[in-house]
């Protein structure tokens, strides 16, 4: 049984020389890209890049009203809170005053 014969120097770098050649003959026969194809994927890159930076913006513009909506919510929930501590310190004929032009309002809004 024939042993393992471990290439020298000179036999890796004219190996690797080789290998170099043939792909550069390879890269040589390769046909010039057509014009046309060029300018067709040149469009679809185009075309690729402008989707993908509307879908980015429709993206930007639904967090900033999320955003604008949150804080919108979090001023409402405030003026509640305003509302409720006013509600709390007004003394019971104040209520009373308060429920009864409530009142009076939606029996004006039936009419």
């Amino acid at each position: 049984m024939a042993s393992f014969k471990d290439p020298g120097f000179q036999e890796r770098t004219a190996s690797a020389n080789d290998a170099k050649l043939k792909a550069l003959e390879k890269l040589r026969a390769k046909p010039a890209i057509d014009p046309a194809v060029a300018a067709e994927r040149a469009a679809a890159r185009a075309a690729k890049e402008e989707a993908e930076r509307a879908k980015r913006q429709a993206k930007r513009d639904a967090e900033d009203e999320a955003k604008a909506a949150k804080k919108a919510a979090a001023a409402e929930a405030a003026a509640r809170a305003l509302e409720a501590e006013a509600k709390s310190q007004m003394s019971d004929a104040d209520k009373k005053a308060l429920r009864d032009a409530k009142y009076a309002a939606r029996k004006a809004k039936k009419k």
